[in-house]
């Protein structure tokens, strides 16, 4: 009986051919697993770590723009008041009637309807009702307009209105509810409509520039705050108030890390205590602005 041969080697891409693997497959241990989910969780970590800083940094950067918007906003409202304030109509022909054509050799003259002396600016530093911090006051009258065949006035209050006729008339206040670090800046138009201004407002104050005459007969130029201007020992001095200064303070809702920084509010003065920020952007804006009819004296 013949011996059974050894089957011939086969050569590569030979149908017969069978591939010896080179390794065997396996999986992973359960260190190497939980190598793995811990580098994964780390990356999740720092990722998330990240945006939230991402997010706070632009939650912070757009409070702080509307901040300065709001501001803005209400020192545009407040400048276009003071301004305008104890202003009284030219009146270009005096001796004519004002249908009749003006000329350049007319006589002209102010007309003196509005009390300039005691309207065009009052103040409360602790206001009352009906009572504001900032109480502003100009004559209403109609003028040539073009292209209008008529004359009419473009003179507006700080909300934008005109009910009266004679007069044009902006109280401003902030108004806090009980315990509310914040408040609104309102506005209070001729007819004592109180309407919000902006919002998130944790101070507003005023100061008034007073003119006064010096001993050598130069002028002398001084803040004072509305109770010092009415007790002035040389009497009522609102008709030498040429100008106000106005801050505000704003308050953000973001919280921040300011552990150890302060800030100057509308009260500080030279020798006082910085306040603490108390973990919130706050930002402290001021204006100084001219009484465009240089003191309210009639």
């Amino acid at each position: 009986m013949p011996y059974p041969t050894k089957p011939p080697k086969m050569a590569p891409g030979s149908p017969m051919f069978v591939a010896k693997p080179s390794h065997l497959q396996r999986g992973v241990t359960l260190i190497e697993l939980m190598v793995g989910i811990t580098i994964g969780l780390l990356t999740v970590t720092v990722a998330l770590s990240a945006l939230m800083v991402s997010r706070s940094v632009s939650g912070t950067v757009t409070e702080a723009t509307q901040m300065q918007q709001q501001a803005a906003y209400a020192f545009r409202v407040i400048g276009q008041q003071v301004r305008q304030a104890g202003s009284i109509k030219l009146n270009l022909a005096f001796s004519k009637d004002a249908t009749e054509v003006v000329d350049a050799a007319d006589l002209v003259a102010f007309e003196t309807e509005f009390a300039r002396a005691t309207a065009t600016i009052l103040g409360k530093d602790a206001p009352g009702a009906n009572e504001y911090q900032l109480k502003l006051g100009y004559q209403n009258y109609p003028e040539p307009t073009f292209p209008s065949a008529t004359s009419k006035s473009l003179f507006k209050d700080c909300l934008g209105q005109q009910p009266s006729a004679v007069v044009i008339q902006s109280g401003f206040i902030l108004v806090k509810t009980a315990g509310a670090a914040t408040g609104e800046l309102k506005c209070a138009g001729s007819n004592n409509t109180v309407q919000p201004i902006i919002s998130k407002v944790a101070d507003f104050r005023v100061r008034y520039l007073v003119q006064g005459g010096g001993g050598s007969g130069a002028p002398t130029i001084k803040y004072s705050t509305a109770t010092e201007v009415e007790a002035a020992a040389s009497g009522n001095q609102w008709p030498t108030v040429f100008g106000v200064e106005v801050c505000l303070e704003l308050v953000g809702d973001e919280t921040i890390n300011s552990t150890g920084t302060t800030y100057r509010d509308c009260g500080w003065k030279s020798g006082d205590a910085e306040k603490d920020r108390g973990n919130r952007l706050r930002m402290v804006f001021r204006n100084t602005y001219q009484l465009r009819s240089q003191g309210s004296a009639a």
